[in-house]
């Protein structure tokens, strides 16, 4: 018996009606973000560009980088280190460099913490320099008494490094090799940074939390087939675009960590922007939310996986896979649960703080955004690297994601009342997430380009705009009559 039941306003309907109305801030927002985002890079870009400066440096560091990978670095990297031992240090300028700190292993294929190596750092406007060890490796372990103490842990961080600096030849070419002249410091707005964005991004997904409920993860039984597509589409149809694309424009070879940042933002779970670009869309809501669920829980497993498989081809980049599952656990996972918890204990606390979170999500957004931007200006400015390319394969990927997710759920019998929110799960991904794990790999990996930053930031901005275009062309190639919703009772 088929009963036709009128389209009411149900409370999570209201909720995202809420939402919707928060969100049209941060859509003109971006509109007016993604033209000043090149506009200020390519002012920025003047004949004192760091990028430009500190050519003869970046390839330098890529041709160690490239040399330690193919584990031809260790004759090399023992003269450097012996060649720094023996320099006349009385005669040491004094710096104060900030930036990164480097390790390249002799033998790439060493798992060992403490194989053998050469440490080096990198500043802020890509100048090298080689960090001279004490004799005493005894004084590189945790709590020693020496200012390298702790040494393998500084790769993690942007730093300041009180440097000795000494200039000398090696196999003809010119190497600055440095010594330690104080512990190097984290900045205090570093910290701070690092401190805010993870607790806000807790706080938006313990948010996305209270809006869930146990019976939305029960959508699994009731629609089987769509419940499956969809997070196939998502962790499998998207980021083999992600990578075809990043083939196509040849970003392995040239741009590696754009490359990574496409993989990273293709496997991130779905967010809350694609449940209010399905309630927009007049789709399957409710399937939206469930999905976002499942694959929000399915991302501590396939994230990490999806990077490591995808980026293993790529061999001058290294995916920390335990850091990223921690994040992921610890930044999604856990706030997610917490905010589940609150909704089946405090109910009515969940709902009354539902616009809250909501203005929370795209507050993060926005500021990952625009701090991103703004303490990157200057790498920007690189049009070779962010140019019309780098945005047009970005927003390539959003829409053909969405184009092939209907394809395939068509393909399957899908109804279009699903596969409108089929196609905005698989294209629509949590760009504050990959945001916050690319900052927080970033200096760790060596991505000094923040070129996964600006994959993510560039997605979130270009994500509203494809959501968009789909939306407007739904009525027409996925119609659906919304007069009625139709339930089969038994």
């Amino acid at each position: 018996m088929r009963v036709f039941l009128k389209r009411g306003p149900a409370p999570r309907a209201v909720a995202m009606v809420r939402m919707l109305r928060i969100t049209r801030l941060a859509l003109l927002t971006a509109a007016l973000i993604a033209p000043a985002w090149s506009l200020a890079a390519q002012s920025a870009g003047d004949d004192s560009n760091p990028a430009v400066a500190s050519g003869d440096s970046e390839q330098k560091y890529r041709a160690l980088l490239d040399r330690a990978q193919a584990g031809e670095a260790e004759a090399l990297f023992r003269r450097l280190q012996t060649e720094s031992e023996e320099l006349n240090w009385a005669q040491a300028d004094a710096i104060e460099v900030v930036g990164n700190l480097r390790f390249l292993k002799m033998d790439p294929a060493d798992p060992a913490t403490n194989a053998p190596g050469i440490y080096l750092i990198r500043s802020l406007e890509g100048e090298l320099f080689v960090l001279t060890l004490p004799e005493d490796r005894g004084e590189l372990a945790k709590g020693s008494a020496s200012v390298y103490a702790g040494l393998a842990d500084q790769v993690k961080f942007r730093m300041s490094f009180p440097l000795l600096s000494v200039s000398a030849r090696v196999d003809g070419e010119e190497y600055r090799f440095v010594r330690y002249a104080g512990a190097p410091e984290r900045g205090l707005l570093d910290r701070l940074f690092y401190v805010f964005i993870i607790l806000m991004l807790f706080f938006v997904m313990m948010g996305m939390g209270m809006t869930l409920r146990l019976k939305d993860f029960a959508l699994v039984l009731l629609k089987p087939k769509a419940m499956i597509v969809g997070p196939l589409c998502q962790f499998g149809v998207l980021p083999a675009l992600a990578v075809a694309f990043g083939y196509a424009a040849g970003y392995p070879e040239e741009a590696p960590f754009i490359f990574v940042g496409l993989i990273l933002v293709s496997a991130s779970p779905g967010g809350v922007t694609s449940n209010l670009m399905t309630y927009w869309a007049k789709g399957d809501l409710a399937l939206s939310v469930s999905m976002t669920a499942i694959s929000t829980i399915l991302s501590l497993f396939f994230t990490p996986l999806i990077l490591t498989y995808y980026a293993s081809s790529v061999p001058t980049v290294v995916i920390p896979v335990k850091d990223v599952a921690l994040q992921i656990m610890a930044l999604v996972i856990v706030p997610l649960i917490v905010g589940m918890a609150v909704r089946r204990w405090a109910e009515a606390f969940a709902l009354k703080s539902e616009k809250f979170f909501s203005a929370l999500g795209v507050f993060a957004l926005l500021f990952l955004i625009i701090t991103g931007v703004a303490n990157n200006l200057d790498k920007f400015s690189d049009l070779d690297r962010y140019g019309l390319k780098f945005y047009a394969v970005i927003f390539g990927l959003t829409i053909s994601a969405m184009v092939f997710s209907m394809i395939v759920a068509k393909l399957l019998s899908i109804d279009n009342f699903q596969i409108r929110a089929i196609a905005l799960e698989t294209g629509l991904q949590n760009a504050a997430l990959a945001m916050t794990i690319a900052i927080l790999l970033q200096d760790r990996m060596g991505d000094f380009n923040s070129s996964m930053f600006a994959v993510a930031g560039l997605f979130g901005l270009w994500m509203y705009v494809a959501g968009g275009i789909m939306i407007a062309i739904f009525p027409r190639v996925l119609p659906v009559d919304h007069k009625v919703r139709i339930k089969d009772e038994r």
